[in-house]
């Protein structure tokens, strides 16, 4: 189980639970066809947005297997949306979770995304317990590919065409990291995991 105390601050960034206050700023970067390009989804409209915000609203701890946690990420000198970070909770028995990520095109390149993803990475460690975290992506997605890396995950599989997404055929990279390999990449001591 996983409640973080909120907010959380890194050098430059909020993470946060969402609010409906947030519904401009989400809307902001769901529309853009760049954003949706290579996720599940096409850009979203108003009514669409404020849909996924009313779930994301709702994912602030990891309470039992299956469940996401899904925050904001603001700039902290701006109060800014810059997007958000994911954290879902695959098993408790193997101890497995799944990182992912999606900011405004604006912002990408500044290190913003794997500054948010070394926090997830750290509450999935740290604060559930788990053993194994793993990122998926898109293969075209080079940018996220690099994320991941910086994040000291490697690349374990290539799936080619192993699913069809907005009607074509498409190939996923997946990426992971052990806990161990975590804390020796960090010089942590490792919480004991329940």
């Amino acid at each position: 189980m996983l409640k973080p105390s909120y907010p959380i601050r890194t050098d430059r960034l909020i993470l946060r639970p969402y609010t409906p206050a947030d519904l401009d700023g989400l809307y902001a970067i769901h529309r853009l066809p760049q954003v949706a390009r290579y996720l599940y989804w096409e850009p979203r409209d108003r009514e669409q947005t404020r849909e996924a915000l009313e779930r994301k609203i709702g994912e602030t701890a990891l309470l039992e297997e299956g469940q996401s946690l899904t925050l904001a990420v603001e700039l902290a000198a701006t109060g800014e949306l810059l997007g958000d970070v994911l954290l879902i909770w695959h098993s408790r028995s193997q101890r497995a979770g799944e990182i992912g990520y999606v900011f405004h095109p604006g912002h990408h390149g500044r290190g913003y995304a794997t500054e948010a993803g070394r926090v997830m990475l750290e509450l999935g460690f740290d604060g559930l317990g788990l053993h194994r975290i793993v990122g998926r992506l898109d293969a075209r997605n080079e940018a996220s590919a690099r994320v991941l890396e910086k994040l000291g995950m490697r690349r374990e599989a290539h799936l080619v065409d192993n699913e069809i997404v907005k009607g074509e055929w498409t190939s996923e990279l997946v990426y992971a990291i052990l806990r161990r390999e975590w804390h020796a990449r960090h010089r942590t001591t490792p919480v004991p995991a329940g």
